[in-house]
Formats: structure tokens, sequence, C-alpha cells
């Protein structure tokens, strides 16, 4: 068994966008008081303008059209801007690798809803990339507080505890993320690495079998 884990799998994403899925993500192993406003609220017909730019801003997103759907999203006054507004701005960074304007971008969106799940994962999907497991292991965490279902924050948590060498831990949150999804292969992988690393070389054959059987499939 090759002596490499995979950080990331290709049903597991690079960022969340709004309800899409959105490019997979792949490493090596070197690897919250409700106030009352005096201010007027905002024309009904201006609340539409700023809901419409930001529909039009996520069909150019999603076209691949970064630059006119920024242009669109920095026409919304700050102050109505939605916590998915915040978030494709952050997209959008990233995707021009300005990673620390898309961190604050992220931290404004998820100021915005506070439950908001994805900011989170996306912030840990940085920190990750950054080296910094334990900062990602925050964010994740909470995503997947906010969102208890969600198998990529469980994968990548495991995926960050594996940087810090605690198999155990990861494992546990691979499992985890199987549980919930249970046909990608680098999940099963992972899993045998852990096995492997704490040289339960018996179990890890288990499932590195099981994952070679997954990718025999996959060629089909």
């Amino acid at each position: 068994m090759e002596e490499i884990f995979h950080l990331s799998y290709n049903f597991f994403m690079k960022k969340i966008l709004l309800a899409l899925l959105i490019v997979s993500m792949t490493f090596s192993s070197n690897c919250y008081a409700i106030s009352l406003s005096l201010k007027k609220d905002k024309p009904a017909q201006e609340q539409t303008q700023s809901n419409q730019k930001s529909e039009q801003a996520r069909v150019l997103y999603a076209q691949n059209d970064i630059d006119k759907a920024l242009e669109l999203l920095e026409q919304i006054p700050e102050e109505e801007r939605s916590a998915q507004d915040w978030l494709l701005i952050g997209n959008i960074m990233q995707d021009k690798e300005n990673i620390e304007q898309a961190l604050y971008m992220f931290n404004k969106s998820a100021q915005k809803a506070p439950k908001f799940y994805k900011p989170h994962y996306n912030m840990g999907y940085i920190y990750l990339n950054k080296n910094q497991p334990n900062m990602a292991l925050d964010e994740f965490k909470l995503a997947v507080k906010y969102k208890n279902d969600f198998s990529y924050g469980y994968y990548n948590i495991g995926c960050a505890y594996l940087k810090l060498k605690k198999y155990s831990q990861a494992r546990y949150n691979f499992f985890r993320a199987l549980n919930l999804r249970a046909n990608e292969p680098d999940v099963y992988y992972n899993i045998a690495y852990t096995y492997k690393m704490q040289n339960k070389d018996k179990q890890a054959q288990q499932y590195l079998d099981l994952y070679n059987k997954i990718m025999e499939n996959h060629d089909l």
C-alpha cells in the first residue's frame, strides 16, 4: 500500500457555492440580541434590484464569468448583501487566488448568517490548503455543527486529523462520512491508510481491497 493518503476525492468539492457543489479539490500528503434600528427600511424597489443582481451574479458565476459576477455583486450596498452574496464574492476572490480577501468575505458571510455552514467549510478548505490543520478543524467542526449530515465536512475533518497524525480521530470521521455516502473510493483508501499507520495491516488490507473494487467498478 502506497504510504500517501488522499486528502480529498472527486465527490468532495473545493468549495461550496449556494446549493451547487463546485470543483473538486485534491491535495497530497505533503499535506451568534436582536437590536432595533432607527434606519428607514430600503424601498422595495431597491431591495428587488439587489435581489436581481444577486441572481444574475450567481448565473454568471455558474457560467464562469466571474468578473461580471463580481461587478454586479459590488453594485449591491454592503448592508443589503446576503450571506450568499458574501459567500459568492469569497469564492470569486478564491478563484482569483486572493486568499486573504476570500477569507474576509467568508467571515462576512458567517457574520451575516451565524449558523450558515458553507462559509465555515470554505474557510476550512483554505486553512487546510495552507497547511494549518488546527484552524481548518475549527471551521470544519462548525460546518458539521450547523449541518450534521454534511459528509464533506466529516471527510475533511478526517483529512485535517491525518495532517496532525491523529489517526484514530481521522478514521472516526472518515467512517462518519462513509455512513452518509458510501461509494466514494478515497474514503476507503484513507481508512486503510489510518489502519496502516497504526500497524493494523489486516484492517488496512480489507479497506484497500474495497477501495480497489470501487475503482474497478468506476472504470467499467
